[in-house]
């Protein structure tokens, strides 16, 4: 048998998948390649690995065997790598961060220095909502925590990253002429909120009970994503942070409605727990985005300063 490494990893994610298209998609190769390389992997066999039945892939007994092998020698592998790594004297193993939903737009610009300095480093990145959040950092189940409002139940270090500024927002339809509203006009609008246990929610809810406005809640809805969906659909207005509708706002679909009293702006922040032990990478990552964070702001976050 002359199999290769890239047949057993290609294998593996189709058995892991069950579809060529998204193993595909998940190794960020064609699918025409993807085939090509389980038919050469296969022709090594005289078992059957997969059958076909309709158009979906099925892998059989045997190919299950297979890939429970395959999942051994690659780990092998990458188990060499390390060690290799380690004696040439460079970080190896696991960063463990998890963010709220929001902080997919910050935290990558943070780390990707940080990944290509040390290819032995392999980041576990949970994304999710404040609540599960602060839930895996209070029970040390990752290093670093990103979140835009400080838990007051832990005990936590932090260091600040930059600003989180949350405007209203609504479609590009949306018929506001004035240069500025007063906070009453919440009063007339139906807004779109986030699910219990969010950040972003848990600002906008402060500041409509810190104004005593009588809010008219319309939608509730699960990710940033399907908020701002839905306000560009027309369904209503939010309260959205800037970081995640840049693209948005550039392309003309959602548009800022100027209120008086807005932006909200609060802080985001990497936070641990105090007295944590850091492992080499933790720390040398700690180090890493106190040394360059301001860098990072000014090349890849200028364009925020422009909205006031």
């Amino acid at each position: 048998m002359n199999y290769t490494l890239h047949q057993l990893q290609i294998f593996l994610k189709i058995t892991q998948t069950k579809s060529i298209t998204q193993a595909a998609e998940e190794l960020h190769l064609t699918q025409p390649a993807v085939s090509i390389q389980l038919r050469n992997f296969q022709q090594q066999f005289d078992i059957p690995l997969t059958e076909i039945v309709g158009r979906k892939i099925y892998i059989t007994d045997f190919g299950k065997e297979i890939a429970l092998a395959a999942e051994e020698i690659l780990n092998q592998v990458q188990a060499i790598n390390m060690k290799t790594m380690e004696f040439k004297g460079q970080l190896v193993g696991r960063l463990k961060i998890s963010i709220v939903s929001t902080g997919k737009y910050v935290m990558p610009y943070f780390l990707s220095g940080f990944m290509k300095e040390h290819p032995g480093v392999q980041l576990q990145m949970d994304v999710t909502n404040k609540s599960r959040v602060i839930e895996s950092l209070q029970d040390n189940e990752v290093d670093f925590s990103l979140v835009s409002i400080l838990p007051p139940s832990l005990n936590v270090d932090k260091l600040e990253l930059m600003q989180n500024k949350l405007f209203l927002v609504g479609s590009s339809v949306s018929q506001f002429q004035k240069k500025s509203y007063d906070k009453n006009i919440f009063e007339e609008l139906p807004l779109i909120y986030r699910e219990e246990g969010s950040g972003t929610r848990m600002t906008m809810e402060r500041f409509i009970e810190r104004n005593r406005i009588a809010a008219v809640k319309k939608v509730e809805l699960t990710s940033n994503e399907a908020v701002k969906q839905a306000v560009i659909a027309g369904l209503g207005y939010s309260i959205m942070p800037l970081i995640g509708i840049k693209n948005e706002l550039n392309a003309g679909v959602l548009r800022i409605i100027p209120v008086k009293g807005l932006p909200i702006s609060t802080k985001w922040s990497m936070i641990w727990l105090k007295g944590k032990m850091f492992s080499p990478i933790a720390k040398a990552y700690l180090e890493y985005v106190r040394k360059t964070k301001k860098e990072i702001i000014e090349q890849r976050f200028n364009w925020y300063e422009q909205y006031l």
